[in-house]
Formats: structure tokens, sequence, C-alpha cells
């Protein structure tokens, strides 16, 4: 899946990046220290850094995009460190207007955008449609079709790229293209192929937890870490990643499972030993004891929420915004022929949703969870992709091994919703990010 969605990005495109040699240090003449000066420091950095940018939507207190803010109005943290703002660009009902540029770049990268791109005013955006067809049922395929359907009429516009790709079955690796021909033929080939919820709490344990679960989530993590980690070749144009999931919960319905365990055994013994007065699944019988498969199961769920985290530092590397969309709509109970515990169902629920809401608030995006509204989670995407500055500043931060950078901007007029990403994450010397 991984070179297919490099496929998807850089066939796409037909990027060509153009290296530029970075400039050498002055040698140290004689009589001279070796040891380089703080203003040296300065220009090695700053000759080998690119411009840090990052998309910044601006509301005031009635939900209004706000669009008369200069340069001054905004306030720019890296690691709580002020920074200078090198370049604002004001995207405004999809056209641009470059209110400040930036000082010429030491790296210089050039794209080449397919002929076939339109030509017109609209500073067209890429959407990238993730379907996650291992997290959500077939039941829920036509829903999936139909939202799908809906963002392609109501969101996709003249000059937007989009493509799609998903995660299972479904087989969809759609390159980016401005064809809602090849969009439409793609959506009709989806079919979810998500576990049932009693499917998952029959799940076998092992050591590390329902193995098949596991998989599937990090099939998907791996999928979306590769696509946006090739999206960051992409510039100056607005990303992003609508993406359909039921999110994710790496070890559910643990109650469930138990009990249903200890019923058997009870069970069991009640037929063998004839009066079941001897029961070592009571709730006294475990007291003092270890599961063994305890810890096996959390280093597992460890590694798991750290590939998560690590798809939002790869989607804000490449200043691409996730916005996480649940199909499953208002979430009000189990269906009536699942045998789960109450109690285990409410918490499945909450922490697949959360799952969804981390992926899109550390990305600056929005969740579209436990709602039967989608129309205007949609015209708000819309919108968000439509109005929103571009920002841009050279990090003062001389530092290469200091990875990721915590990001915060502001805006100096009061009651404004400021939302952008929150991170960003640099490449390690001599090697690619």
């Amino acid at each position: 899946m991984s070179q297919a969605v490099k496929c998807l990005v850089l066939s796409a495109f037909g990027l060509f990046l153009i290296a530029v040699p970075l400039a050498q240090a002055p040698s140290p003449t004689d009589g001279q220290s070796d040891r380089p000066t703080q203003a040296e420091i300065a220009a090695t950095f700053r000759a080998s850094v690119d411009l840090v940018t990052t998309d910044v939507i601006v509301r005031d207190s009635r939900g209004q995009f706000v669009s008369d803010l200069g340069v001054e109005d905004f306030e720019v943290l890296e690691d709580g460190v002020p920074q200078e703002v090198a370049s604002l660009v004001l995207i405004h009902g999809g056209r641009a207007f470059n209110m400040q540029a930036p000082p010429a770049a030491p790296v210089q990268e050039g794209i080449i955008l397919p002929t076939a791109r339109p030509v017109n005013d609209m500073a067209g955006r890429i959407f990238v449609f993730f379907v996650d067809d291992l997290h959500f049922t077939f039941r829920d395929t036509a829903r999936v079709r139909d939202l799908l359907k809906r963002m392609r009429k109501n969101l996709v516009h003249e000059g937007d790229m989009f493509g799609i790709v998903s995660t299972g079955p479904s087989s969809l690796s759609v390159q980016l293209t401005y064809n809602l021909k090849v969009l439409d033929d793609a959506i009709e080939r989806i079919a979810g192929d998500g576990l049932r919820p009693a499917d998952i709490m029959l799940q076998q344990e092992g050591p590390n937890g329902p193995q098949e679960l596991r998989y599937r989530a990090h099939v998907a993590f791996k999928t979306a870490y590769d696509l946006v980690t090739n999206l960051e070749a992409v510039r100056d144009r607005r990303k992003a990643l609508l993406y359909m999931s039921s999110g994710y919960d790496f070890n559910p319905f643990e109650l469930t499972r138990v009990g249903k365990e200890r019923e058997r055994l009870r069970n069991y013994l009640d037929d063998d030993f004839g009066n079941g007065i001897y029961n070592p699944f009571q709730e006294d019988a475990f007291r003092g004891r270890r599961d063994p498969g305890m810890e096996g199961r959390q280093f597992a769920d460890t590694d798991l929420a750290m590939e998560l985290v690590e798809l939002t530092r790869a989607a804000n590397r490449a200043n691409a915004t996730m916005y996480t969309i649940d199909p499953r709509g208002l979430t009000a109970g189990m269906d009536i022929d699942e045998e789960i515990e109450m109690a285990d169902w409410g918490v499945y629920v909450r922490k697949t949703q959360d799952s969804l809401r981390t992926l899109a608030q550390l990305t600056g995006g929005i969740a579209v969870v436990n709602t039967n509204n989608f129309n205007d989670a949609f015209e708000r995407i819309d919108a968000e992709t439509s109005d929103y500055y571009v920002l841009g500043y050279y990090s003062t931060n001389p530092d290469p091994l200091r990875r990721t950078r915590r990001l915060e901007v502001n805006v100096n007029r009061e009651d404004m919703e400021v939302r952008s990403r929150t991170s960003y994450s640099i490449a390690l010397p001599n090697r690619s990010q």
C-alpha cells in the first residue's frame, strides 16, 4: 500500500524537486578560532531550513470568518518563543491574496502540475478521501457511499484536485485528478469489511490481545501515514484528508469477553463437580492475581497509540488537515442482536469517537462524530478549506535534533477563535522526514 500511495501523489503531480546545494560555512582563516561564532551558527542554520507554513482559520464570536487581518495581528509561538511572521497569504472565497511575500527561501522547490489543470482564479484545493473500510461494517456501506456522493457534489469545486484511497478490500488507490467520473466509479466499489461488535467480542485472546483488531488498526494508520508523508511534497495548496472511519478501540469489550468466559467455565465446573462450590472465576478468586496477558495487551495498545500520534505528526509536517467522519452517525445504542454488556458498549463508542477527535484536533480539523447532521458539517469543511490564512516563518531554533516543535498561533483581537496545527516536525540531519 505504501508504494501505491506514493504513486498517487507523485505521479499525479509530476513533482520534480530541485536540489539546491546548501550554503557552506566559511572556512577559518589563519589566526581565527575553529569555533564558529553565533552569527555563523545562525547563518548556517538559516541556509538549511525551509519556511515553516501553517494554515490558520480565524472566526469571530458569531462563527464568521475574519478576512481583514494583517501581519501585525498575528502572534506565532514555537515552543513558547515568539517568531517573526515572514509571509502571509489570505485565501478568501477560494481566491488568493498575497499580503506579505516571504524572503527568498534558501531551498527552492518546483512543482509541475498536470497540463489539464483548469485555468481560473481559484486557489484549488486538494481533497483525499480516505476510506477506512476495515473499520466500518458492511451494513454501513450504503451510508458511506451516500456520504461520499454528498461530499463529491457539495464539497469538490472547479479547480480542486482529489484522490481516494482505501485500507481494505475495496482496493481503492485513485491518483489525484480533476476527473469526477473517476471518483464516481470508485465510490461504487466501496464495501465495508469491519468486524461486527459481537465478532470483536469473541476474538481469541492471546499475549497481545485480539490480534486481528490490532492488525487492522496498524494497516489503517500505516496507510494514512504513507499518504500524508507523500503529500508533504505538495506546496501552496490547501490539503484536506477526509477520513471516513468508525474509529479505534484496541481492546474493546473486555468486560463482556471475561464475563462470557467466566460463564462458560462456571457451567463446566457445575456439570463436572456437581455442586459448583469451588469457582475460580468468582470476583474474589482474582484478587492478588495478575492477568498473564495484561502486560502484552498494554504494550500492544501503547504501540498503536504511538502510531496514531505519529500519524498526526506526519500530517502536521505536510500541513494537511484531517477531517474525521464517523459514518455511524448518531450512536444511540447497540443492535438488538449484539450480546454485549452496556457498560462495555458505552466505553467502546466513547473510545472510538475519541480516537477520531484526536486525529482531527491535533491537525487543526474537526471531527464529525455522533451526529446525523452531515450536511452542516460538510458546509463547514467547505468554508474552512475556502477561507483561511497561510502564515509562514523561519524558525529561530538552531537545534536540528529537536524534531517536534509546539506551534501556537494567536490573534491580538478579542473574542476570536483561532485554529491551526498544534505542532510540526523537522527531519533529522542527513535523513528524510
